[in-house]
């Protein structure tokens, strides 16, 4: 559903369409009508599809551009670094792919085996599968001009149709905002006993005002919270190695926020060239990008303390 309203009484309650709160909610006669009530048939199917994932971890921001596709894509190589760990990434941002850059795997294709689709395993690190609209569009300066259903149906496939085998971890890239896909992919995990969500902001006060309602989203739709990334916490100089702040804590910053929340802040990474380039080039970070590949290591360590 789209649109829930802030005091919305959840689609299982008595109140379900007939609360004040669900006046001009598009959803109200769907709700009051217990149409909502019935369990969409996928859930089962993905339940049965992922029951070999140990743990899903949904990576989520509130506004873009504050590096959830980053974070999401070096996750995957930092927890992947250990040949043991299987990882899968799932990119369910339709209209904005950004994995097969982060991968360096423009172009590739997807193929289609007896159990469905198969993710498209990374040429430099083979226990790393990703699967992208991406890999499915001819080409990538096309945009992806869909509505909601079209969009919810792929993301189905995405978890119906894809053979995820056995894996440690499965990172999905979600789009920012709290809209269709995240209700979708929400519903769709229902039945996934084991996931959780990571929440990437920056420090300046609008990624801050959209990171709260990020966090409410999860808290509503039952998502516990591993914690929040803040990223972009200020610039490493490449000469002198000094950091400075970019942004100006007039509210008390990520530290406040996630007093209020109660939420935990898992770590802070500063803007460097090295993320930069790793970004662009389409690789993993490493010794060489300086401090920040050391945070990504840690922030993977605690991420498998979690799941533990």
């Amino acid at each position: 559903m789209s649109d829930v309203p802030s005091d919305c009484p959840g689609v299982n309650s008595d109140q379900a369409g007939k609360s004040s709160a669900c006046d001009g909610c598009p959803n109200q006669k769907i709700c009051s009508s217990g149409e909502s009530q019935i369990k969409d048939p996928a859930i089962a199917i993905v339940a049965e599809r992922l029951k070999q994932v140990k743990a899903v971890i949904l990576v989520l921001s509130g506004k873009g551009g504050v590096g959830k596709s980053t974070v999401a894509a070096q996750l995957a190589y930092m927890l992947a670094e250990n040949q043991d760990t299987q990882v899968g990434l799932l990119d369910i941002d339709i209209c904005g792919p950004s994995q097969p850059l982060l991968m360096h795997m423009q172009g590739e294709e997807v193929h289609t085996s007896a159990s469905g689709w198969s993710p498209v395993f990374h040429h430099e690190v083979s226990n790393l599968g990703v699967m992208s609209i991406g890999f499915l569009i001819p080409n990538s300066n096309e945009p992806v001009i869909w509505r909601g259903p079209r969009k919810n149906g792929l993301i189905k496939q995405f978890l119906t149709d894809v053979d995820w085998s056995n894996l440690d971890f499965l990172i999905i890239d979600c789009p920012p905002g709290t809209s269709d896909e995240h209700l979708s992919i929400v519903s769709f995990l229902s039945d996934v006993p084991t996931k959780a969500a990571i929440i990437v902001t920056t420090p300046h006060e609008l990624a801050l005002l959209d990171v709260r309602k990020e966090i409410g989203f999860c808290h509503k739709t039952s998502i516990n919270v591993i914690g929040l990334v803040e990223n972009m916490s200020g610039f490493v100089c490449p000469h002198c190695t000094c950091e400075s702040n970019l942004f100006p804590n007039s509210s008390g910053g990520v530290v406040k926020m996630c007093e209020e929340m109660n939420v935990r802040r898992i770590c802070s990474v500063p803007m460097s060239l090295g993320v930069s380039k790793a970004a662009d080039e389409g690789r993993a970070l490493n010794s060489e990008d300086g401090v920040v590949y050391t945070v990504y290591q840690n922030f993977a360590c605690g991420v498998r303390e979690y799941f533990r």
